[in-house]
């Protein structure tokens, strides 16, 4: 499953914003800001932070010493609700479809051949999973893994730092 940049930058984003929600005196964050401390693209994080207003997990202040928050506490906010407001929902798949209202899994090919798909089940464990590590992981932890000391070293691999989803 690979998410696409919009899920990657809206959650550096949301970092940003967390970072700056744990200063003394927290006050709105410029997009400008981030974009220079994130090495993002502007124009790109204004259609992004529109996306994490509406879903309510950012908040605006207009005006000179205007910019954005975060609408919640840090640890309020779980990664499951920004991916789905960036990404809509999970599915590692294209014929794969999270019909959450219903609290079924649809597989297309269910519908084309008139028969169970052989391979949902190993599709609905995956996405269970991500769905799992989505929903375990605040912006909170996000924001201390990302204070944690000699993290920021350049061309260090992280991933050998991060606590692997245990079954």
């Amino acid at each position: 499953m690979i998410f696409t940049t919009k899920a990657e930058y809206g959650v550096r984003l949301l970092v940003e914003l967390g970072r700056h929600a744990a200063e003394p005196q927290p006050t709105p964050t410029s997009l400008k800001a981030i974009a220079e401390a994130e090495g993002l693209p502007l124009a790109y994080l204004e259609r992004i932070v529109a996306l994490l207003k509406k879903a309510g997990l950012v908040e605006s202040t207009r005006g000179a010493h205007g910019g954005y928050r975060l609408a919640r506490p840090a640890d309020d906010i779980r990664m499951d609700e920004a991916v789905l407001a960036l990404e809509g929902a999970v599915a590692p798949m294209t014929c794969f479809v999270d019909d959450s209202e219903s609290g079924r899994v649809l597989c297309n090919h269910e519908a084309d051949r008139g028969h169970g798909c052989a391979t949902k089940i190993l599709w609905m464990r995956v996405q269970g999973g991500v769905v799992k590590a989505l929903q375990g992981t605040t912006l909170a932890d996000l924001v201390a893994f990302s204070e944690r000391p000699g993290l920021a070293g350049l061309g260090e691999p992280t991933g050998a730092a991060l606590p692997l989803a245990a079954g």
